[in-house]
């Protein structure tokens, strides 16, 4: 593992799924990059799952170019460029973006299944699912350093559901020896995407059970102080529906936002409770706080300092439901130009990242500001 200083919190980026949106989260490494910020630990899910295997798994000079590699190939198959446009004729123009990705595939992630499904007995591997994602294991074999990953330089969690247990598990390179596999067992959404076996196991997207690995993370780590960049790519907030397309885009943001929230809640309740049972125990006379009963409770208060600073994705008038396999360039480019400013211009505000032991304090802080976006190209090396 990479070296701190014991003054430094533990540095921990948390990517959430999102398909396509995920060019959001590329932006934000970037401007983390140049503002010296380089991740101890990558927790991912999905499309997280995907982004953080390409930044573990090469060293740090190239992770940005092979991000943008990855983030180019994906959109090659609409490689689409025009000026502005008004949002009606934008959302037109981005649901049959989405409409052809939807039956033409994703160059290097997933293409369609010919014959479809349907025509496949019951129980064959093809019957389980709309896309073949035979690309991606490939994109990943010429992206990503496997060796590396395992070396450990940074630790690199990926989300995913056991499909018969229906329990979360997270594939950790401390605990095991990660592969593509496991890349894409943590992005195996259903039913576009097939359950990947690993050890006599099938696995889903970790999204199906909770999109975020920020819970995880927070659960496995209690001593180290933490800074955590949270990318989330689906946001809780939003406008009542006009329309059943509108409300399809609503629930969906709900559906994959909300653990999110109730996440960042749970942290806020359980570190009031610690912190008022380490109170009580100051509180005592030296004999009762010499027991043995105060002492377990005394260790069962510790509390690290944690500082989330949480970015989200914030929708486009434009963007409707299909917005997560919307795979275009234009679009591509413009999540990533969105990551990137909201990243630069959250670190203006690096005096409130501070992990202050001393209080146990847990701070979230919520990047909720709107940005002009003017789209330009992912930085060259």
């Amino acid at each position: 593992m990479q070296q701190r200083l014991p003054t430094q919190p533990r540095r921990v980026l948390v990517l959430q799924g999102g398909g396509a949106l995920g060019a959001y989260q590329a932006g934000v490494y970037q401007g983390l990059g140049e503002a010296d910020f380089r991740p101890d630990w990558i927790a991912g899910t999905s499309i997280g799952a995907i982004n953080a295997a390409i930044i573990a798994g090469n060293p740090a000079e190239a992770r940005l170019s092979r991000l943008r590699q990855f983030w180019e190939t994906a959109s090659s198959s609409l490689p689409l460029h025009f000026g502005p446009l008004d949002p009606q004729t934008r959302g037109l123009v981005n649901e049959a973006a989405a409409a052809w990705i939807a039956t033409a595939g994703v160059a290097g992630f997933f293409r369609p299944r010919i014959p479809p499904a349907i025509f496949y007995p019951s129980g064959a591997p093809q019957a389980r699912s709309l896309y073949d994602t035979a690309p991606l294991r490939d994109t990943l074999a010429a992206l990503v350093d496997f060796d590396r990953i395992n070396a450990r330089e940074i630790r690199l969690s990926l989300g995913a559901v056991n499909v018969r247990t229906g329990e979360l598990v997270y594939f950790d390179n401390e605990r095991h020896a990660l592969g593509p596999e496991h890349v894409m067992a943590s992005g195996a959404l259903p039913p576009g995407f097939p359950p990947v076996e690993i050890d006599g196991q099938f696995y889903w997207d970790g999204g199906v059970v909770s999109n975020t690995p920020l819970q995880y993370v927070l659960d496995e780590d209690m001593d180290d102080d933490l800074l955590v960049f949270q990318v989330d790519l689906f946001s809780a907030h939003g406008p009542l529906p006009n329309t059943v397309l509108e409300a399809i885009e609503r629930e969906k943001d709900i559906r994959y936002s909300s653990r999110t929230r109730r996440n960042t809640e749970a942290i806020l309740q359980k570190h009031d409770a610690k912190m008022a049972v380490r109170a009580l125990l100051d509180a005592l006379p030296a004999d009762l706080a010499e027991a043995e009963v105060a002492r377990r409770v005394g260790a069962l208060a510790r509390e690290n300092a944690v500082t989330v600073v949480q970015l989200v994705y914030r929708d486009k008038p434009y963007e409707g439901s299909s917005k997560d396999f919307e795979f275009s360039r234009q679009s591509m480019l413009e999540h990533w130009t969105s990551g990137h400013q909201d990243i630069c211009r959250t670190m203006t505000r690096r005096e409130h990242m501070v992990c202050d032991r001393k209080k146990g304090a847990t701070t979230v802080i919520e990047v909720v500001e709107a940005v002009e976006i003017e789209t330009v190209s992912p930085a060259r090396d």
